[in-house]
């Protein structure tokens, strides 16, 4: 008989397994916002570190070229090969890059040549892909220097 009664009481109630169920989901509410939080952190600050990589190649592509920057139509693909549509540069000296690389999301990043090729703009949507927004979803570009310093 008195065995039987310790094989009762060798197990979980029902009630102490619901506790722990309890608890483990209370737990996991606290910890995945934070750990959510640290990956979009991550991607952002890849974003930032692979921008200034380009525009730093995008630069020495400037000082190689004659004061001139890839077309918008050549984009950034000229860091890669050299460009064969107009205009062709002088002294292109790539590559400058292995391949263009992408934000911290995986979407490509945006260029655009302005005063006739003497400079750029370069810029990715943020974590919606999408121009415009806050927070994550800000756009981050290489000409706010208060944003782009954040990396």
């Amino acid at each position: 008989m008195e065995r039987l009664g310790r094989a009762r009481r060798a197990g979980f109630t029902l009630v102490e397994l619901m506790v722990v169920m309890v608890i483990l989901v209370l737990l996991a509410a606290l910890v995945i916002p934070r750990v959510m939080n640290r990956a979009e952190d991550a991607r952002r600050a890849t974003t930032i570190v692979n921008m200034k990589t380009l525009v730093n190649q995008l630069e020495q592509y400037r000082i190689d070229n004659a004061a001139k920057v890839p077309s918008t139509e050549q984009g950034l693909e000229a860091l890669v090969k050299e460009p064969t549509s107009p205009p062709k540069p002088k002294r292109w000296k790539g590559p400058y890059i292995d391949q263009v690389p992408k934000d911290g999301w995986g979407n490509d990043f945006q260029y655009l040549s302005i005063e006739s090729g003497r400079d750029f703009h370069l810029w990715s949507f943020g974590a919606d892909g999408v121009e415009g927004g806050e927070g994550l979803d800000a756009d981050i570009r290489s000409w706010e220097r208060e944003t782009f310093a954040e990396g």
